[in-house]
């Protein structure tokens, strides 16, 4: 029984590995797309962050309830690609590299944008999925 369980451990954090690199190589190329040298906000770290927000709604509410997905799925999904996909130590990065610059007003507009575009945009998934179920 002990064995069957850490098996099943192995399988989850191998499904996880493989979304997690699928959501990071993502994040990564949108980075490398949106990213440019004389930039002086991130906007890169925001779109993936927004985007996020909506995506883990989107499915936590939507896919993994609507097909029933197996709990390493839904693990590999929300954890891994989700996970992986947006960063939070990024923007913590970022952020602090605006105040140090003297940039403190788009440091200030970075982590608001973040907050409250991310509870935004994890409303919109939910809204999103609700009005799927109705219509």
């Amino acid at each position: 029984m002990g064995k069957l369980r850490n098996g099943g451990m192995k399988m989850v954090y191998l499904w996880v590995g493989a979304a997690g690199f699928l959501g990071a190589s993502l994040r990564y190329s949108i980075g490398v797309f949106l990213f440019h040298e004389s930039a002086v906000f991130p906007f890169a770290t925001l779109t993936v962050n927004l985007l996020g927000s909506f995506l883990l709604a989107w499915l936590t509410t939507g896919l993994m309830v609507r097909f029933s997905l197996p709990a390493h799925i839904k693990t590999a999904l929300g954890t891994g690609f989700i996970g992986s996909f947006t960063t939070f130590s990024t923007l913590s990065v970022e952020t602090a590299a605006l105040f140090l610059n003297g940039k403190t007003g788009l440091a200030v507009l970075y982590v608001a944008a973040s907050l409250f575009g991310g509870l935004w945009m994890s409303r919109l998934g939910f809204q999103v999925r609700k009005g799927e179920e109705s219509g």
